[in-house]
């Protein structure tokens, strides 16, 4: 059973950044393509960002383009999102996501979930 462990989220003020981490457990990291989700109040889930298994190509959501930035270490068995110029709308609970093949932007074609992280901006 594998499980995907993040960390790094918090309160921040418009403007600034944070880095999220997710770690799986049970199996390494090299066996999948990652991704991150994030879910505000009262919305649906939707796609963040993805990198691929070796970390040379990754895809974001226009909403975050030039401010975010996904990035894997695979002997360090770990993936992040570097997140910049943090905006009140980027508040949401952020998952991390694995799955055993090509990335997606859909979040029914991913096998593994964390447990999520609160992202907050707010001044």
């Amino acid at each position: 059973q594998v499980q995907l462990v993040e960390s790094g989220g918090g309160l921040v003020q418009p403007g600034g950044s944070l880095r999220l981490s997710c770690t799986p457990s049970g199996r390494p990291l090299s066996s999948f393509a990652m991704a991150w989700f994030r879910q505000a109040p009262g919305k649906e889930r939707v796609f963040v960002g993805a990198i691929n298994w070796s970390g040379d190509s990754t895809q974001y959501a226009d909403s975050v383009k030039g401010r975010f930035t996904i990035s894997r270490d695979n002997a360090k068995n770990t993936v992040w999102m570097k997140m910049n110029s943090l905006k009140p709308e980027d508040t949401a609970v952020y998952y991390c996501a694995a799955r055993q093949s090509r990335w997606s932007t859909w979040s029914g074609a991913y096998d593994y979930w964390g447990q999520g992280t609160q992202v907050t901006v707010s001044s």
